[in-house]
């Protein structure tokens, strides 16, 4: 996996709250810049309904104090 391209979210800081982000082929890669050994896999099609749906806010409740 570390020879994987991977593209750190624009979003993240100088903190550790980075998610990164790799491809090869039709699989994609999550995973935390401050514990890379845990990495998450998905396909493109499940990656396009998910961001999706969070764009519509259907998980912010995840994310609210």
């Amino acid at each position: 996996m570390s020879q994987l391209n991977w593209q750190k979210s624009s979003f993240s800081g100088d903190k550790a709250d980075c998610v990164e982000l790799a491809s090869e082929g039709d699989h994609i890669y999550l995973r935390e810049s401050d514990d890379p050994t845990h990495i998450v896999t998905t396909t493109r099609p499940k990656l396009a309904a998910w961001l999706h749906s969070a764009k519509a806010g259907e998980f912010d409740h995840f994310i609210e104090a």
